[in-house]
């Protein structure tokens, strides 16, 4: 089965003609309005479509979680904007959702709730993982087999969430050439960006935190880079361009690494 063309649903398309889909896809403002994470979005999107799932995005209904403001000390920007969302949220029925950006994931799962959200929250990356092991996603394990990749892990996913395995057990699928770099779980080095880092100037210091992580990420000798977090492909993306590695070395989401394995 190939999927091409992706039509995605709307949430208030669906509610006006009284259907409620399973899941909001939360799309996230990198997914929505960055470049190349936009390619992640449209591989996520895919492989729903592939899977049959029930869904929808909320489109231009869909605002910020609050994330960046909270992490920079603006509380009354991040409580505007989070009470927003739960009315959006309570109006359409949404209760399960699925991030592909983990400051989505984390803000949603472990501080709405405090202002009186009830939800499912679901990382993409479980869910990915879910479905490959109950076989409805089928992997092609030979077609990035002989591809070495090493994982970058989020600190809104691992630190913060202990998503560990998953990414790990998807890539395995994909091929058996996973490396791991120096620092990695629970140990593993910020890309720089997190906690609001991305939307300021950089601090003093004698190296930038992204040029550490790209290092230690190509003494792997890996030949592509996977990453689950649109500030991490930012800055590891920035990372390989520093040390002119372009040609030799790419960073691709998982989702995208899925999409090319089953080539929809």
């Amino acid at each position: 089965m190939e999927v091409r063309k992706v039509e995605i649903p709307v949430m208030a398309d669906l509610h006006a003609r009284g259907e409620r889909p399973e899941f909001l896809f939360w799309v996230g403002c990198a997914g929505a309005f960055d470049d190349q994470y936009q390619k992640v979005t449209r591989a996520f999107a895919k492989i729903l479509t592939f899977l049959n799932v029930s869904y929808a995005v909320l489109g231009k209904e869909e605002s910020c979680t609050g994330d960046p403001a909270r992490r920079a000390g603006n509380e009354m920007l991040y409580q505007m904007q989070a009470l927003q969302n739960i009315a959006l949220f309570n109006a359409y029925g949404i209760r399960k959702i699925i991030t592909i950006c983990p400051h989505c994931y984390n803000i949603f799962k472990n501080e709405y709730p405090d202002l009186g959200a009830k939800l499912d929250v679901i990382n993409y990356l479980q869910f990915l993982d879910q479905c490959i092991l109950s076989g409805k996603l089928n992997i092609d394990p030979h077609a990035l087999s002989d591809v070495s990749i090493t994982y970058h892990d989020p600190c809104y996913l691992g630190r913060a969430n202990d998503i560990y395995f998953e990414p790990r057990s998807i890539l395995r699928k994909l091929t058996s050439k996973v490396v791991e770099m120096e620092r990695n779980k629970s140990f593993a080095l910020c890309c720089g960006a997190g906690g609001g880092q991305m939307f300021k100037e950089a601090e003093k210091g004698n190296k930038e935190v992204y040029i550490e992580r790209i290092e230690e990420a190509l003494r792997t000798e890996a030949r592509v880079i996977a990453t689950a977090c649109p500030f991490c492909m930012t800055m590891l993306t920035d990372g390989i361009k520093y040390k002119n590695r372009e040609a030799e070395i790419k960073n691709y989401d998982i989702a995208e690494l899925i999409v090319q394995s089953l080539n929809i």
